[in-house]
């Protein structure tokens, strides 16, 4: 193995990994410092995740639809008794 290649190629990846740590820095740097001043930590394109709100609407609206079906689930199961 040529050594020469080896050790090029090593600097090469502590280059990178030098430039990710130095952007990794800034933006911790820039969350001290908003969570300092009081103000909002934005967090660069982070995607939401989990489910999404439901309307007081949507809300109302499955509420029924649930009351309908266990009032249905308890008249199948009234008579299987």
């Amino acid at each position: 193995m040529d050594l020469y290649k080896a050790i090029n190629e090593l600097l090469e990846e502590k280059q990178r990994l030098d430039e990710v740590i130095a952007r990794m820095e800034m933006l911790l740097s820039a969350r001290q410092q908003a969570r300092s001043a009081g103000g909002p930590i934005a967090v660069p394109s982070a995607r939401k995740r989990g489910r999404k709100g439901m309307s007081e609407e949507e809300r109302a609206e499955v509420s029924r639809r649930m009351k309908e079906y266990w009032a249905k689930r308890r008249k199948g199961a009234a008579r299987a008794s």
